[in-house]
């Protein structure tokens, strides 16, 4: 049976963390690491589930893998890409889908891709239009997975992406890595690129400037990755230390790549009161230490190029709102209805029941605040980690406890999360 949880209102969070490992680069390091052909060591690689099915994935492609230690691994790559067919189980990740979509459809062996049941209803078309257009053979389930790839030699293409994902991105580039000539991508607005900046450190001839990305046939140089702590996972601690009266929080060694701080962007524009400590550059990524208290709030609208630097932290940004003065509004950010769950029409239909003024739209939500949330509901996360992770913040100011149904979803990328929210309780 999937396990419940319930969450009752704490007095403050005080003291330090370590965030877990960056989600996001996880998958990245490992997917890179077996380009390369060499060997190459990971330190803090992510735990989650998603991770795993890349590494996983990585291991089916013809990969060793050891681990050195609790989040430290060895990848050598020696023998990969061998095989003339591979099954390639990606789990509940629509990251490694989508990646190693990309890599697989450049080599010339037949590739499945297939996850559960949640993935196979997410959308696929926007990798397999691009890929189509290098020359890729794919066969879907109506731009639904499982995919059958035939790899074979790519076409370079200059796309213009109709929307700002790094999913869609980083596939390209893949792809791109393997093929003569130049591939390029455009975005309309500049999504996350940890991609971009991992093959730069590993020596691929890519070139970027804005919201355009040009890669060419290159080989990667095994070089050993360090993956810093997740600006994602941070965020939830980030946002509960704000409107928890009292809290006085230090998140150590968070990623703070700029294409992924729109959440602390947003809550200084808020009035929160954060601060970045000991900011540096490791594995071409930077890193800093976040220190965050308790505030008064006041609301914003969130639209525009900023909504793909915080997709992921929308719903518990929503969260925010809710003990923010005014009227908080999120527009532009249509694309959190193709996430693990519509994560516009549950996240209002769950923080209703407990209390809050807010209103869905077509492209996300109108909250009106500050609101006092009373709890004393059930509620349903819908297989999705992040809402799962939402409501629980939601719940440490409710009035009255929260049970979370099926929070054991958290798993899929924090397994550590209840941990650490511990640590800080008081």
């Amino acid at each position: 049976m999937p396990a419940n949880q319930t969450v009752k209102k704490i007095n403050s969070l005080k003291g330090e963390v370590s965030i877990p490992p960056d989600k996001s680069i996880s998958h990245r390091s490992a997917m890179c690491a077996a380009l390369t052909g060499g060997i190459v060591e990971v330190n803090n690689f992510s735990q989650g589930a998603d991770c795993i099915s890349t590494l996983n994935i990585v291991k089916a492609l013809g990969c060793d893998v050891e681990f050195l230690g609790d989040k430290h691994i060895k990848i050598d790559a020696s023998n990969a890409f061998k095989k003339d067919v591979y099954n390639l189980d990606c789990g509940n990740s629509g990251t490694s889908m989508r990646l190693f979509s990309g890599i697989v459809a450049s080599r010339e062996s037949e590739t499945t891709l297939f996850g559960d049941e949640s993935l196979s209803k997410r959308p696929m078309k926007r990798i397999i239009t691009p890929l189509e257009l290098m020359g890729a053979k794919i066969k879907h389930n109506q731009f639904k997975a499982p995919l059958l790839i035939k790899g074979a030699e790519l076409f370079p293409i200059d796309y213009k992406s109709p929307i700002a994902s790094a999913q869609v991105k980083s596939c390209i580039l893949l792809a791109g890595l393997n093929t003569y000539g130049e591939t390029k991508v455009t975005e309309p607005y500049l999504s996350r690129n940890h991609t971009e900046k991992m093959l730069k450190y590993l020596d691929a001839d890519i070139e970027t400037c804005g919201t355009v990305s040009k890669i060419r046939k290159s080989q990667l140089t095994p070089r050993n990755l360090s993956v810093c702590g997740d600006i994602s996972s941070a965020a939830f601690f980030m946002v509960a230390a704000a409107i928890v009266p009292g809290s006085d929080v230090i998140l150590k060694n968070v990623g703070l790549n700029p294409t992924r701080t729109g959440i602390v962007d947003i809550l200084l524009k808020m009035g929160a009161d954060i601060e970045i400590l000991n900011q540096r550059l490791e594995c071409n990524e930077e890193i800093g230490d976040i220190h965050i208290r308790y505030s008064s709030l006041k609301s914003v609208t969130i639209e525009g190029e900023i909504i793909p630097r915080l997709i992921d932290e929308l719903p518990v940004i929503a969260v925010l709102a809710t003990q923010a003065e005014g009227t908080t509004i999120v527009k532009d950010a249509s694309d959190l209805r193709n996430k693990e769950a519509d994560r516009i029409k549950c996240l209002v239909a769950e923080l209703k029941k407990i209390g809050a003024d807010i209103e869905e739209k077509p492209d996300g939500f109108i909250i009106n605040g500050k609101t006092k949330l009373k709890g004393d509901a059930e509620v349903e996360c819908y297989h999705d980690h992040r809402l799962a992770m939402s409501l629980y913040v939601a719940g440490l100011v409710c009035d009255k406890p929260v049970l979370i149904k099926e929070f054991d979803w958290v798993n899929i990328s924090f397994p550590e999360f209840l941990s650490l929210m511990n640590v800080l309780s008081v």
